[in-house]
């Protein structure tokens, strides 16, 4: 098997096939990015199924699903979409049917009866109605909604509320209260030079300017002696001869702190010759038990022996 599922079969010869059993019941027949779409006369709808159902190459023995399109532009804003299928020749096709609020569409229940839930969602959604379904109920919404959600006119927030009331024991309904009105939102950060006020910023009161900081007194100005000359190299000091000899009095020799003079380099000088400063016997260990030495036994002399 080269596929998980197979293949459908081509729509080669399927309009032609179409058009030669539907007759004057086909509107139009358009083969788009490998779908079938007919669309039939709405009065005739019936007729155009069975003829789907039963003619010869044809042969579509189910309806899968019945969808609708609201297109509030047109006169027939309501496209109501059948989705066939063949199980003998394993191809599918779309018919479609134009509608608006008041011309009822001829019900197919009386062909495939699954068709019966499948209005109802149509109608419940749209409110398409369906001639000849005698059950057309809503089977999605609430019993008390109002309105058709799938329409492009009706409201995203809806018209009703429903809560459970504590003070009826029951559940309510009530007008919608949005928290905030819908706007257009622009993506522009006010911080970033918007040029409007935003909804509540019209309540900020901006607060007063600080005020300014007092000016320093002014600095006491300090007279600056003219920097001296340069004296020419050679020229004679200012300086008295007495002046010059109390100076050198005040200066006191400072002597070297030596208390013995250096006369060679000795290892304890040096540190050459030594393990370690504190080189000498190792102490001995006090967990270290020696066992005391046998005495020597004394040997023979030569002339013991004999």
């Amino acid at each position: 098997m080269k596929a998980p599922a197979p293949k459908y079969a081509a729509n080669d010869g399927v309009i032609a096939a179409a058009q030669a059993a539907l007759g004057d019941m086909l509107i139009e027949a358009t083969d788009l990015v490998g779908e079938v779409n007919l669309t039939v006369d709405r009065a005739r709808l019936v007729e155009a199924m069975i003829a789907l159902r039963d003619g010869a190459g044809l042969q579509y023995q189910a309806l899968m699903e019945i969808a609708g399109v609201d297109y509030p532009a047109r006169a027939e804003r309501f496209d109501v979409c059948y989705m066939l299928l063949s199980y003998t020749r394993n191809h599918r096709i779309r018919v479609r049917v134009t509608t608006d609020e008041v011309k009822p569409v001829p019900s197919v229940t009386a062909i495939w009866p699954v068709a019966g839930w499948l209005e109802r969602e149509v109608y419940d959604m749209y409110g398409v109605l369906f001639e000849g379904n005698d059950d057309l109920r809503r089977i999605l919404t609430d019993y008390g909604f109002r309105g058709h959600p799938q329409r492009k006119d009706f409201p995203l927030s809806g018209f009703v509320e429903l809560r459970y009331s504590e003070a009826d024991k029951r559940v309510v309904y009530e007008p919608v209260q949005l928290a905030q009105d819908f706007r257009n939102f622009d993506f522009m950060s006010p911080w970033e030079g918007a040029e409007y006020i935003l909804p509540g910023d019209e309540k900020y009161i901006a607060p007063p300017p600080p005020p300014a900081p007092p000016a320093p007194p002014p600095a006491a100005k300090v007279e600056e002696k003219p920097a001296a000359a340069p004296e020419a190299k050679g020229a004679p000091t200012p300086a008295t001869a007495d002046q010059v000899k109390e100076a050198d009095d005040s200066v006191k020799p400072v002597k070297a702190r030596v208390r013995k003079p250096k006369t060679s380099d000795g290892p304890e000088d040096t540190g050459i010759g030594k393990a370690s400063p504190d080189a000498g016997p190792a102490p001995a260990d006090p967990d270290v038990v020696k066992k005391p030495r046998k005495p020597a036994k004394p040997r023979a002399k030569k002339g013991d022996e004999a």
